[in-house]
């Protein structure tokens, strides 16, 4: 019968914290399950990039034009772009199923 091959002991990893194989979210499309999705009125942005700064999902990305717009495959809905918009050209919408 064939040796499992068994977990590594304490004495088998390395001192400290080490990333061997960093993980990313970018792989997990996390904004399917929201319930309102941010809509941005283009005329009233001053791309200040408040919404950027604030998102904590690093869901929102700069397009050509120099606005910000919520990339949705990883918006999670939380509105937290939209409360902290200078100018409340942000809204959160009912997602539609």
């Amino acid at each position: 019968m064939a040796k499992l091959k068994s977990e590594p002991g304490w004495k088998d990893l390395d001192a400290g914290f080490v990333m061997r194989e960093p993980g990313t979210s970018r792989e997990y499309k996390t904004g399917d399950w929201r319930s309102e999705r941010p809509v941005v009125d283009q005329s009233q942005c001053i791309k200040c990039g408040i919404c950027y700064i604030f998102c904590p999902d690093m869901a929102i990305a700069k397009t050509e034009e120099g606005f910000f717009q919520a990339d949705l495959y990883y918006c999670k809905g939380c509105g937290i772009c939209s409360a902290e918009c200078f100018t409340g050209c942000i809204t959160m919408v009912a997602e539609e199923e």
